[in-house]
């Protein structure tokens, strides 16, 4: 009898967070999660016309991919917590560069995700 009681209570509860899920994507349009929908509308995530270099533009691409997964996950805001920042998958002459333009991303991408999200 026990058995059947903790069952049904853990069913309650999973539809309880299913429920939750669906009302929060409900809430952005075509279906989108509201993180999606908030980057489709301009241009934000395109690279500084000053990046003239593709490890500059690779770097801010991936700044923004990090961001985007901090928030999706709910993770603390940390570009320097990410893997990519620490050992920059470039050679060593483009490092600089490449942690520059990952940080930049990392923050348009912060700042225009809670923007839409609330705060972080």
């Amino acid at each position: 009898m026990k058995l059947k009681w903790i069952g049904v209570s853990v069913l309650g509860l999973s539809l309880g967070f299913v429920s939750q899920g669906i009302k929060a994507n409900a809430a952005a349009p075509n279906g989108k999660t509201a993180v999606s929908a908030a980057q489709d509308r301009d241009d934000w995530d395109r690279p500084p016309e000053d990046f003239q270099r593709d490890v500059q533009r690779r770097g801010f691409h991936e700044g923004i991919e990090a961001a985007r997964h901090d928030v999706e996950h709910h993770r603390r805001a940390d570009a320097d917590d990410h893997d990519a920042y620490r050992h920059p998958p470039v050679p060593r002459g483009d490092r600089d560069a490449y942690r520059d333009a990952f940080r930049r991303g990392y923050e348009r991408a912060m700042q225009h995700l809670m923007a839409d999200n609330g705060p972080r």
